[in-house]
């Protein structure tokens, strides 16, 4: 019987490849796996060619080293073709990897778990958006969509100072864009619901609920429900912003996470500044052009979108004793 074989997408700036390579060799030989098919990204190209190249060798599983961007693009790939993804977090964010409760920061056991663990499967978002310039570009995503504030904060994000000091750098950026006056002007229909109109500062369609420092933004989200859950953030004012973060860092961040919160989560109320949607299928069109960003990386800006969930395309190698 031929051994499985792996190839690994990985980001040279992300990790050290060296180290790598050794606990790599070290894992195959445990796990009784061929010898890995080495594939790294570029500027260019963030992990789609290679891992359509480790599709045509006809590999086992394709294993996903880098950060968020890195696995958004093997995952944009692999969706559908039933090869399954592992995860080697090597990024700031890890945003997937945290969704699914998976060790970070620790190649050891990121690779057992990939060379080793169950195939557990998830939805993986798809949108199609229209640009300023009238072109149409489809992409993958496995945790959120995002138009408004976040996306401009992610443009004004310096990547050197991220780097360099990691979630941190946004704090500028949070600044920055918590300035801008501009809301979103947008119409949506939800599951071919009639159109609405409504303004609001983000809007943010997510497949996963939870985002670096612990914090809740979609508390019903589930990776393999179906269904993506949206946030439209609508603050009028200071006093719409403490609206805002009482019901992320305060309900959702602590309330929620014991039965003794939850109890009392009972009777509070839905506050105006931030309302929850939850669908398969969602289409909007902007009034004007709006920055855009997909599982944490910019995609320029948007005058238009089309987004829905592909359920259960995704195979995501977790640990063998997760349930």
């Amino acid at each position: 019987m031929t051994a499985p074989r792996a190839a690994l997408v990985y980001n040279p700036i992300k990790v050290d490849l060296d180290a790598l390579k050794a606990a790599v060799a070290a894992q195959e030989a445990e796990s009784g796996w061929a010898e890995t098919l080495w594939l790294e990204t570029s500027v260019d190209d963030p992990g789609q060619g290679p891992t359509k190249k480790a599709l045509e060798e006809e590999v086992d599983l394709v294993i996903a080293a880098g950060g968020d961007g890195t696995v958004r693009a093997v995952a944009e790939v692999l969706g559908g073709t039933g090869v399954p993804i592992g995860l080697l977090p090597s990024g700031t964010g890890n945003l997937l990897a945290r969704n699914l409760d998976l060790t970070l920061d620790d190649v050891e056991n990121a690779l057992q778990t990939a060379f080793g663990g169950t195939e557990r499967a998830i939805d993986l978002g798809q949108v199609r958006i229209r640009h300023e310039d009238e072109k149409v570009t489809q992409h993958a995503y496995l945790v959120m969509v995002g138009l408004g504030l976040d996306a401009k904060m992610l443009a004004a994000t310096d990547d050197e100072l991220k780097a360099k000091v990691g979630w941190l750098a946004y704090a500028k950026a949070i600044a920055t864009v918590l300035r801008d006056k501009n809301q979103l002007r947008l119409r949506y229909s939800l599951d071919g619901k009639a159109p609405r109109n409504v303004r609001a500062h983000t809007i943010m369609v997510g497949n996963c609920g939870s985002l670096p420092a612990n914090i809740l933004l979609l508390p019903d989200a589930a990776v393999d429900d179906g269904l993506f859950d949206i946030v439209l953030l609508r603050p009028e004012g200071f006093f719409g912003w403490l609206q805002i973060m009482g019901k992320i860092f305060w309900e959702n961040g602590v309330l929620r996470r014991t039965a003794a919160g939850r109890r009392l989560m009972g009777s509070a109320r839905e506050v105006r500044a931030l309302n929850y949607l939850r669908g398969k299928e969602l289409v909007l069109r902007l009034r004007r052009p709006e920055e855009i960003e997909l599982d944490g990386d910019g995609f320029g800006t948007a005058i238009a979108m089309k987004t829905w969930i592909e359920p259960g395309a995704l195979k995501v190698r977790v640990p063998a004793d997760a349930s």
